[in-house]
């Protein structure tokens, strides 16, 4: 192997290294993760390489939407509020302050889009999926009987959401979970309600790697990477 190869690999590496080590903190504090005070707001770390999830999802996905979609709601939102009074705000304050006001479209579009990606990929791990176990584990049955009915209702939400959005699983009043599906850029954390995980259904999230069949990509996602730890981190006492 030559050493140009040998010199692309170990940045490669390092390069994975870096972005977990960086990101520790968002996979089990999606609370501490998502405190930045106020803007400019920056990308956040993934919490694993871009290549990672493969074979679930690929790396040029990943790079597609990590690193243009994603960075460009983040771009977006500090143009937007520059010079504002929204600039001194965190992120998760201007989500929930903009909503519903359509003078505040555009800055809640981006932020509630940089919030929402930041928590999608903290709903993901390498390795991840399958039944959950512990506390979190113990919520789902009490709430759906039993996890092959959550997963059969999650698929289901995730496939009937007209158009672009997301599916989440969230707790709800009474503590129970539930699953709820928003579109476009909404985000059940405005209506005060706690958000467990979500699986991004916009087309940019799966299209390069499953084209047109969404139902294949969300099952995948329920088998292979859903991050149940990063659930149980979220569930509120």
């Amino acid at each position: 192997m030559s050493s140009a190869s040998n010199s692309r690999i170990t940045r490669r590496r390092l390069m994975g290294t870096a972005l977990a080590a960086g990101s520790s903190a968002l996979i089990f504090g999606v609370r501490v993760g998502f405190s930045q005070t106020t803007g400019p707001f920056s990308l956040p770390p993934l919490p694993y390489a871009e290549d990672a999830l493969i074979p679930v999802i690929s790396s040029t996905t990943i790079g597609f939407h990590y690193g243009k979609h994603h960075k460009a709601y983040v771009d977006n939102l500090n143009k937007a509020v520059e010079g504002t009074e929204w600039k001194d705000k965190s992120l998760g304050d201007i989500v929930k302050a903009t909503f519903g006001d359509q003078r505040k479209t555009t800055i809640y579009n981006n932020a509630a889009q940089a919030w929402n990606h930041t928590f999608y990929w903290n709903s993901m791990r390498p390795s991840g999926g399958g039944e959950p176990a512990g506390i979190i584990a113990d919520h789902v049955k009490d709430s759906f009987g039993d996890y092959t009915k959550f997963r059969q209702e999650f698929a289901t939400a995730a496939v009937t959401q007209f158009g672009s959005g997301w599916v989440w699983l969230a707790q709800g009043p009474g503590k129970k979970l539930v699953i709820l599906k928003t579109a476009n850029a909404d985000t059940p954390m405005v209506r005060g309600t706690t958000c467990l995980l979500t699986c991004d259904v916009w087309e940019h999230a799966y299209y390069l790697d499953y084209q047109n069949r969404r139902l294949d990509y969300v099952n995948a996602w329920l088998d292979k990477l859903v991050n149940w730890e990063f659930a149980s981190q979220q569930i509120a006492a």
